[in-house]
């Protein structure tokens, strides 16, 4: 994900199979929203609390803004369990679907030895407050590199918890984990956390595959920072931060079984990596997105917009990029992905986020702002 130098975005068109928007998607402007952040990187909502934000400070505090005022007291502090910054650090939460039942959360930290921990902690009497003594540790994930640690949490329409994993780190994948079916890195995995610690869900892919992990939903990724599911749709986006060349959104559509190969690293977008000519394609699911690194350098990915303040962007799949700090949207249309660039920003664009009501946000990892995108200017 983060990549704290920051690129010069140059003037070539964004690369994809893309037309601009016929008519042309609305202007949209950033309205700030909460500040006083110290590295954002993700925004959540609980579903007993819809007026509420929770934001995720990479440094270990998830902070509430609640609706007036961000309360000075942390939900939860993991400062002392989490180690930052770069690409570590406190990367993601998730509320249960039944949060205000159970009062289950799940949080995805680096821990101070560098590995990737995937908890559940439990909101305490006061719903501004978690309680720091619940912890249970779900998943360990050794990482062999300080990069590349993923980071997203979020619950699928099927009640299941979805996790992105990092091929681990260095450059190229040099343990080749994004193809491997015997290690979590790499990956997205789906699990049933209705049981203790969690279970494997019935109709996961690579569940009775003899050596595979049966944890893991979808493979050949390289750094999947943040997905999405759409709300109305149940479609999952997936953004792949990549190598050195290209930027690339995956989708995979609502009622499609596990399994697929996302092709890192045997691709990066639509291009041959290993090798970098005549590499073999079958069986990989390639990218419906890409742009290159004259657009950007590490893309972040965002939600398809189901707001009511921007009715043009019913549909739009919104995303950005941390090192040019350009936002676009994305749609299909007649079997076709078209791409529109939104807004022109100074922010490095380290997360969106989605509330209650479908409006987006974006997160600026350098100022500590978070902005709802709203209508713009004629």
């Amino acid at each position: 994900m983060i990549r704290l130098k920051r690129c010069v975005a140059l003037g070539a068109a964004l690369v994809a199979a893309s037309s601009l928007a016929q008519p042309p998607l609305p202007q949209i402007a950033l309205q700030p929203v909460v500040t006083g952040l110290t590295r954002p990187v993700a925004l959540a909502v609980a579903p007993n609390r819809p007026d509420w934000l929770f934001l995720v400070e990479q440094g270990g505090r998830i902070r509430v803004f609640d609706g007036s005022a961000l309360r000075p007291t942390p939900f939860l502090d993991l400062s002392e369990r989490v180690s930052c910054c770069g690409e570590r650090g406190l990367l993601g939460l998730a509320f249960h679907p039944q949060y205000g039942e159970n009062g289950f959360f799940f949080v995805n930290y680096t821990d101070t030895a560098g590995n990737t921990v995937v908890a559940r902690y439990r909101v305490s009497a006061d719903p501004a407050r978690a309680d720091p003594a619940s912890a249970t540790v779900l998943l360990t994930l050794p990482q062999p590199f300080g990069n590349h640690n993923g980071g997203q949490l979020a619950f699928g329409p099927d009640g299941y918890l979805y996790i992105g994993t990092g091929d681990g780190g260095s450059g190229g994948d040099p343990l080749n984990n994004g193809q491997r079916l015997d290690t979590l890195l790499g990956k997205l995995l789906r699990i049933d956390v209705n049981t203790t610690p969690y279970g494997i869900p019935p109709d996961n892919p690579f569940r009775r595959v003899p050596g595979a992990r049966p944890e893991i939903w979808a493979y050949g990724l390289r750094n999947p920072w943040r997905f999405s599911f759409d709300r109305a749709t149940g479609d999952l986006y997936i953004a792949d931060v990549g190598q050195n060349r290209w930027e690339e959104v995956n989708l995979q559509p609502a009622g499609s079984p596990g399994g697929q190969n996302y092709g890192w690293r045997v691709m990066e977008g639509r291009h041959c990596f290993t090798p970098p000519e005549g590499c073999a394609q079958e069986g990989l699911v390639l990218p419906i997105l890409e742009y290159d690194h004259t657009q950007g350098c590490s893309i972040t990915g965002g939600y398809v917009y189901r707001g009511r303040a921007i009715p043009g962007l019913e549909g739009v799949y919104l995303y950005g990029d941390f090192c040019s700090g350009r936002i676009w949207g994305a749609w299909n249309k007649d079997g076709r992905w078209h791409n529109a660039l939104l807004l022109e920003t100074d922010l490095a664009i380290s997360a969106f986020g989605e509330d209650a009501q479908g409006e987006v946000y974006v997160l600026d990892y350098a100022s500590g702002t978070v902005y709802r995108i709203a209508p713009g200017g004629s």
